[in-house]
């Protein structure tokens, strides 16, 4: 793990950073879906944090809150999904933060859906063993104006 990283459980007082990492125009379009308002947001968080079978993770890297990190189900699969601020990109956090998790997380396979144009996320999946199995259906939340998603997988 990078100096300065730490993984650990989120917590209510991470959502508002969370909520502004969201909001951030560049990274809606790398990720590909639509913002949520503080509402919805905070709506979709309160059902994640009750959720047992979600492991929810706040990425931290030199004492601030850079991201998130979840596991949570995809129907009968098992999903990683992440989102950090665009300031904390290119820095090897994300490819740190997502190896540490899947030492933590054993099951396998893991699935993660990705926009094709997010390159950079397709990297950073790859470098922890993922490999694409192609297109797939757009799933809820997805803006389909940005374009195809792919899955990965990781065995």
């Amino acid at each position: 793990m990078i100096a300065g990283l730490v993984l650990r459980d989120v917590h209510s007082d991470d959502l508002p950073i969370l909520f502004e990492h969201q909001r951030d125009p560049v990274a809606i379009r790398m990720a590909g879906y639509r913002p949520r308002s503080l509402e919805a947001f905070r709506e979709h968080w309160e059902k994640i944090l009750r959720d047992p079978s979600v492991i929810k993770l706040a990425v931290i890297w030199n004492e601030e809150v850079a991201g998130n990190m979840v596991v949570f189900d995809v129907g009968e699969n098992r999903a990683v999904g992440y989102w950090l601020g665009n300031t904390y990109w290119g820095k090897g956090i994300a490819t740190s933060a997502l190896a540490e998790l899947l030492q933590r997380v054993l099951e396998r396979p893991l699935f993660a859906y990705v926009a094709a144009h997010n390159v950079g996320s397709q990297r950073v999946l790859e470098k922890c063993g993922f490999v694409s199995l192609g297109g797939v259906d757009t799933p809820e939340g997805f803006d389909p104006l940005v374009g195809e998603e792919l899955l990965m997988r990781l065995d």
